[in-house]
């Protein structure tokens, strides 16, 4: 998926701290271009060993990164998130707001659309794309009412024989006391309960992070697919860190023995599929990852189309209870 002419990214663009070197490159490469339209004489030749020397750099750094450098990718601000998804690959689509019970949680958004012909109930959890948008989205970290509008949705789906796709990106579900206060727990618990209940094709996409049980309430699926680049944990590295030696600086240290990326869980049998994303990570090119997503949905739901309901839950069953029986 290497590019034939890389592009400097847009003025503005965030580079991560291991990504030094090439926002060097880049950078020269952006100063040539402004001097290229002010100079008579052609440095396109120099702009282009520069181009292809940014592309190798890419290519080397993002070859081996660390699992605490994938945590940072796929913390990335500008990472394409659910409603991206939602607008790229849903036709028609028509959100669903509210619990029943106590209010609406923007933090996970949902509703009915078309992808690709058929008709599918969408579930993510959207962390917002500016200040205003994160604010209002609570960072994609939910409150019980937002677990409490996914069984609703999901029970929905399951009423109209409707496939379920969930988009999963948080860093975990909501921990102050107000959601304490209003049964963050066992909403939780009765999400990821009504994931397995269902009998209609589920299928799970790790789209950023998957943060303990704010993550699995959503992604108990018949199939799940997993960015290249993204994360998939019981709990944040940062926690996991303060947890185990109390000292939340450590979090490079739990990252890396935790086997929270794609590559490890995949060999674990945790997820199905790993989704390639673009040479320096999927902010580089959203329309690509989303479009490769698409094609990895669209298999995933066709592996059920024909399969009985009583199957498609069975499935889901016996792939969660056959999780470390063979390690």
């Amino acid at each position: 998926m290497e590019p034939t002419s890389p592009t400097p990214p847009a003025s503005g663009f965030i580079y991560l701290k291991f990504e030094d070197p090439i926002r060097d490159l880049e950078g020269k490469i952006a100063q040539l271009r402004t001097l290229e339209g002010e100079d008579a004489v052609s440095i396109e030749d120099e702009i282009r060993k520069l181009e292809q020397k940014a592309h190798a750099a890419l290519v080397s750094t993002y070859a081996k990164l660390t699992p605490w450098d994938k945590t940072l990718v796929a913390r990335h601000p500008d990472r394409p998130h659910c409603l991206d998804y939602v607008d790229q690959l849903i036709e028609d689509f028509t959100p669903l707001a509210g619990d029943r019970y106590f209010a609406e949680d923007q933090a996970i958004m949902g509703g009915l659309g078309r992808f690709r012909g058929q008709s599918v109930m969408v579930i993510g959890h959207e962390k917002g794309s500016d200040t205003e948008g994160r604010i209002r989205h609570n960072f994609g970290m939910a409150m019980p009412e937002g677990y409490r509008k996914a069984v609703r949705l999901m029970e929905l789906a399951e009423r109209f024989s409707i496939p379920v796709i969930t988009l999963v990106d948080t860093a975990g579900a909501y921990p102050g006391i107000s959601a304490e206060e209003r049964g963050q727990a066992e909403a939780i618990a009765r999400s990821t309960d009504c994931c397995l209940k269902i009998s209609v094709p589920l299928v799970s996409v790790v789209i950023g992070e998957g943060g303990s049980g704010g993550a699995i309430a959503i992604a108990t699926a018949n199939r799940i697919l997993m960015l290249e680049h993204s994360i998939y944990t019981v709990a944040s590295p940062e926690a996991a860190a303060s947890i185990l030696w109390r000292d939340s600086a450590k979090a490079i240290d739990a990252a890396t023995n935790m086997k929270i990326t794609a590559q490890d869980l995949l060999e674990l049998g945790i997820i199905d599929t790993i989704i390639e994303e673009p040479v320096g990570g999927a902010h580089r090119d959203a329309v690509q990852v989303i479009a490769n997503t698409g094609d990895e949905i669209e298999a995933a739901l066709a592996e059920f189309s024909d399969m009985r309901a009583e199957n498609i839950r069975a499935q889901r069953h016996d792939r969660f209870l056959a999780i470390g029986r063979n390690l």
